[in-house]
């Protein structure tokens, strides 16, 4: 199906223009893609910092994603009463603060506090992306909602792209050389000294970080931003909730987002482990092989970042669902081919995964939000808080991993991608349902 919208068009409510908002909102998509994507290769450098297994180092984004989750509502709740505008002050002060913590975090020399600062940044970004989602799909016609959502996350890999380089350049790069099992041989003394080393290297990012936050923060509060959709209903959460749950459509999106979430926070983590594995099989070192695996990573996310913006493109002509459908269904072939080849054939599906990925969250996001009229807010609550699944399926993988077991000569790292693999089915049925929703029964 073709729509000739103009870029002009997405941008354009009743004649008025949303350009200088839209950009200011969109530089906070950059931000968080910054965040969460320098934090998925430094569950790896925790593990080794900190002595640990992966699903002790997992504990990363359970506190990361459960940030997410519990302040949804409330920052709905939040912006229901105040503005978007107030939503998206309020996020930036929680991530800046919550990215400082790390200082205190790094002091103390304990695994928890880290965790804590992680979930401080995290209730931030909730009130971020509660906020900054629908305000950016009330900048214009509903017509044009997912190809204006698909735009604006089109700078979220971005953001994320520099959050590797940073990862692997001033984390991974500068940390001690000392391998997993040497770490482990270590005395308490010399243990001591090695963690205090790499932990300061590790927190530097995350000062840096808060400061462009509180930068941010000062420039959105300075500047006047329209009122769009501030003006909505006020009704209470309980009723528009009930009235949310009625709607299949709504219903099947938040649970599709759920497993899209998981499964790509699993694919962005597990890669370092994947690739690993695999190039420690080729015979290199264990510091090599990880900081290789990164650079796969950083692949994968140009790869997304250049598919966004095809897939943006490719929204004028392709009805969201099906085009939906198509890319999940392609991740899930490449899945396979994650889980079934024991070398670089592999990694090479799991970059091009990421190719598939890149339409699917703002995409999910849009059809779901489609006729929920007044209840936006609380039906993007729904859908930032279905961001839980980062925190529930990429430990339920780590599991797999630690438990070393490998069925039909299949190691248990290869094997672990039967998550997203599942996660993708789920994906690919939601879009070939709104395909039907939208297209067919419309018609009939």
């Amino acid at each position: 199906m073709k729509s000739s919208y103009s870029s002009r068009d997405i941008l354009m409510k009743n004649g008025v223009s949303f350009l200088l908002p839209f950009i200011l909102i969109t530089t906070c998509f950059a931000l968080w893609g910054f965040a969460n994507d320098m934090t998925g290769p430094i569950v790896k450098a925790f593990s080794k910092i900190f002595r640990m297994s992966v699903t002790e180092g997992s504990l990363v984004q359970v506190a990361y994603y459960l940030g997410y989750f519990a302040m949804a509502f409330p920052a709905a709740m939040f912006i229901q009463r105040f503005s978007f505008k107030a939503g998206i002050l309020l996020g930036l002060t929680l991530f800046g603060v919550g990215a400082l913590l790390f200082v205190p975090a790094k002091m103390l020399g304990f695994y928890y506090p880290f965790l804590l600062a992680y979930f401080v940044m995290t209730c931030g970004l909730s009130f971020l992306e509660t906020s900054s989602n629908p305000y950016i799909y009330c900048m214009g016609t509903e017509e044009t909602a997912t190809q204006r959502l698909n735009l604006a996350q089109a700078f979220n890999p971005i953001g994320a792209v520099l959050g590797m380089l940073v990862a692997r350049d001033f984390v991974q790069a500068r940390m001690s050389s000392l391998t997993t099992a040497q770490r482990h041989e270590l005395s308490i003394s010399q243990f001591n000294i090695v963690k205090d080393h790499d932990l300061s290297i590790l927190i530097q990012p995350y000062i840096f970080l808060g400061v462009v936050c509180l930068i941010l923060l000062t420039v959105i509060r300075l500047t006047p931003m329209p009122k769009n959709g501030d003006s909505a209903s006020k009704k209470g959460m309980m009723q528009s909730m009930r009235e949310l749950m009625q709607m299949e459509n709504y219903r099947d999106g938040v649970i599709a987002q759920f497993f899209y979430v998981g499964a790509q926070v699993a694919c962005w983590t597990y890669i370092i482990q994947y690739g690993t594995r695999v190039f420690m099989l080729e015979g290199m070192d264990e510091k090599a092989a990880e900081i290789l695996s990164q650079n796969f990573n950083i692949a994968a996310m140009l790869l997304f970042t250049f598919s966004r913006f095809i897939c943006t493109f490719f929204l004028k002509y392709i009805q969201p669902g099906r085009l939906l459908s198509i890319l999940a269904i392609l991740a899930t072939v490449l899945v396979f081919g994650v889980i079934l080849f024991p070398d670089r054939n592999g990694i090479y599906c799991l970059v091009g995964v990421s190719g598939c990925m890149s339409l699917m969250f703002p995409t999910i996001y849009g059809i779901a939000l489609r006729g929920v009229g007044d209840n936006v807010k609380f039906a993007g609550a729904g859908l930032i808080m279905a961001i839980l699944g980062g925190s529930v399926l990429p430990p339920a993988q780590a599991l797999i991993i630690d438990a070393g077991v490998a069925i039909w000569g299949i190691a248990a790292t290869n094997l672990s991608f039967i998550v997203p693999l599942i996660s993708f089915i789920v994906v690919a049925v939601y879009g070939h349902k709104a395909y039907v929703r939208h297209n067919i029964l419309h018609t009939t």
